[in-house]
């Protein structure tokens, strides 16, 4: 018999629904303050229906969107829970704020309507995500070179 939507998962049952292994379950709990499954007295993990939308979207943030923890604590700050969340239903990813470079994914540019409304402002955001990608290249191209 399946449980309903409502009822709480034990730790491998919500793994398996976030497909994930349980230590990373484990692990995300010291990494995000945000996530607190309900523990019984003998220390047993349950999840409920708010903690697994918020694993989904922590997994989305992590692995389809390419931030990194320190980014998405970040971006747990800047939107909160609700948010994150949210992206479990296939909500929108909210642009990253652009002091919260190395932390999430590359961010893109400012997008301008067109390249004559575009200010120097928007000149030197590229030039610095340029600089960016060449450093990121670089270090990619030593790392290629030390493997041999």
């Amino acid at each position: 018999m399946a449980k309903s939507a409502d009822a709480y998962r034990t730790i491998s049952e919500a793994a398996a629904e976030v497909d994930l292994p349980t230590h990373v379950l484990r692990f995300w709990e010291t990494k995000f303050a945000q996530l607190k499954p309900v523990k019984h007295k003998g220390g047993r993990r349950l999840y409920r229906p708010q903690d697994i939308a918020l694993l989904k979207g922590l997994r989305r943030l992590l692995y389809a969107e390419g931030y990194t923890i320190k980014g998405v604590q970040k971006y747990l700050r800047d939107h909160g829970v609700a948010e994150v969340a949210a992206l479990a239903e296939g909500g929108e990813v909210a642009t990253p704020l652009p002091d919260s470079a190395g932390e999430g994914p590359a961010a893109p540019a400012a997008e301008a309507g067109n390249s004559a409304s575009a200010g120097t402002g928007s000149v030197s955001a590229l030039q610095a995500v340029l600089a960016k990608v060449e450093r990121a290249k670089s270090r990619l191209d030593s790392a290629l070179a030390a493997r041999g």
